[in-house]
């Protein structure tokens, strides 16, 4: 299991992996041995690619979501800083720069073993799965690029400024690419690594063919490459059906795997996705479902609603009671020893459908408008009972039904923020969402915090590096 995070740090010390710096860019081959002597055979390797999957977190998904409109504040949260989510974070904030790190260790052990890969020999069925090793590796180096771009890019467009793609270890200082260039270099290591990857590895805690379509359906929606993206989606959807409705609600407690596709599995030690929302201890709802979004469900029908959100009138009182009424669902499997444990869903069919309904939408003229109301209204129809399917007026009437669905399909798993900034729409709450917020109602595409900041560190250290506008100096 690639989450047993102390065993894959204890292999990765054995073969002299660099494990953390202050400026993940600035990583110079510290390692104790050379990587042609750490990896000697598909054993070695096997547990350097484990070990590469190891920092994968979900500090992303949890900022995009708290700084969304998707979440409110409730009085009830005394104990979590709560600056993320009125928008007062600068590059020294820790809760939206972290991530950068994160994702260039990832990229730094990927890029170790990729070097050390031409030096192993193997031959017959060894072949095969040293292809799929380097089909794993450079998928989640494109994967971990992606991600950054999503948090850290000033724009999707391509002029935009992009982040730094490391292909090697080096010790550089790069500047920042464009956007452009960015997805082109991710598209290159994608193409590369389905080419090699098998097609009858399906373990889906790891990088499959299915889970490259699926990073390819996404970077594609996101560069407006329209053919790209309902091309990939399609090929995820035919290998990855919908969840029955009796199995989808099993998703979110980790027992049915209907339409997972690619899920970063968690186990005990492992942070918990679920308590940026709620803190067992002392039973906090630190962030709970918008009635902006809770408005939008068919509470009745739609088994997203209860799979998703907890109605507990319970925890009010009367006055003076603060605390919240609803909570987010999601992620409340586990066990009593370790509630809330549960592996994150990073790739699903039901986003799949979405993204091929909206290319289908904005490219295909009449004949997309039909197959994208086709996508939206199967997938509405796996989802909620006694669903009609239903027509759409024009274009635009269908795109923002798309948008909606993607705001309650995807709720709470890191999209919605990023959903807005692709768009260049500005994220709004209602007022009865932002009570808490001390005025942060709405955040406009020009103010600083509509993107992430580059870390400070990472300014400091690296000359080349360019800040997001309006940051400044901070």
């Amino acid at each position: 299991m690639i989450s047993v995070n102390k065993n894959i740090l204890i292999a990765f010390s054995i073969v002299g992996l660099v494990l953390q710096s202050c400026n993940k860019l600035d990583l110079a081959p510290t390692d104790s041995i050379d990587p042609s002597k750490a990896f000697r055979n598909l054993e070695d390797v096997n547990m350097g690619v484990l070990g590469a999957y190891a920092p994968l977190s979900t500090s992303l998904i949890e900022a995009a979501a708290i700084v969304s409109d998707e979440v409110l504040l409730p009085t009830e949260n005394t104990v979590s800083n709560t600056a993320l989510h009125r928008w007062m974070y600068n590059s020294s904030y820790g809760s939206v720069t972290s991530a950068w790190n994160e994702y260039y260790v990832v990229i730094d052990r990927v890029n170790h073993v990729l070097e050390a890969l031409p030096n192993i020999q193997v031959s017959g069925d060894s072949k095969t799965l040293k292809n799929q090793y380097q089909a794993e590796l450079l998928a989640l180096r494109a994967y971990s690029h992606f991600e950054l771009l999503r948090g850290y890019a000033s724009s999707y467009d391509g002029d935009g400024m992009g982040v730094p793609y490391m292909k090697e270890r080096a010790l550089s200082y790069p500047a920042r690419p464009t956007v452009e260039s960015n997805y082109a270099d991710i598209n290159a290591d994608l193409l590369a690594a389905k080419e090699l990857m098998p097609n009858n590895f399906t373990e889906n805690i790891r990088i499959t063919k299915a889970a490259i379509a699926g990073i390819q359906a996404r970077v594609a929606l996101y560069a407006k490459n329209w053919n790209d993206a309902i091309k990939y989606a399609t090929e995820v959807i035919q290998a990855e059906p919908l969840a029955p409705k009796n199995d989808f609600p099993k998703i979110w407690v980790d027992n049915s795997d209907s339409e997972v596709v690619w899920k970063l599995a968690r186990v005990i030690g492992d942070s918990r996705l679920g308590a940026a929302f709620y803190r067992e201890a002392g039973g906090i709802v630190l962030y709970a479902p918008s009635s902006k979004m809770i408005n939008l469900f068919n509470k009745a029908d739609d088994i997203r609603y209860t799979a998703y959100i907890k109605d507990d009138p319970s925890r009010v009182g009367p006055p003076p009671s603060i605390k919240s009424q609803y909570l987010v669902k999601k992620y409340v499997g586990g066990n009593s020893s370790y509630p809330g444990l549960t592996s994150v869903k990073l790739f699903r069919t039901g986003e799949m459908y979405l993204i091929r309904a909206e290319a289908e939408a904005e490219s295909n003229g009449a004949t997309g408008l039909t197959n994208a109301a086709s996508d939206l209204n199967a997938l509405r129809s796996a989802r909620i009972h006694n669903y009609a399917a239903q027509p759409f007026a024009s274009k635009q009437v269908l795109l923002e039904n798309i948008y909606n669905e993607r705001f309650k399909e995807l709720a709470f798993e890191g999209h919605r923020f990023y959903d807005l900034k692709r768009r260049k729409v500005a994220v709004e709450r209602l007022s009865q969402d932002a009570a808490n917020t001390s005025g942060a109602v709405k955040l406009e595409p020009t103010v600083a915090q509509y993107c992430f900041p580059i870390p400070a560190d990472e300014m400091a250290v690296n000359k080349n590096m360019t800040q997001n506008p309006k940051y400044g100096n901070d």
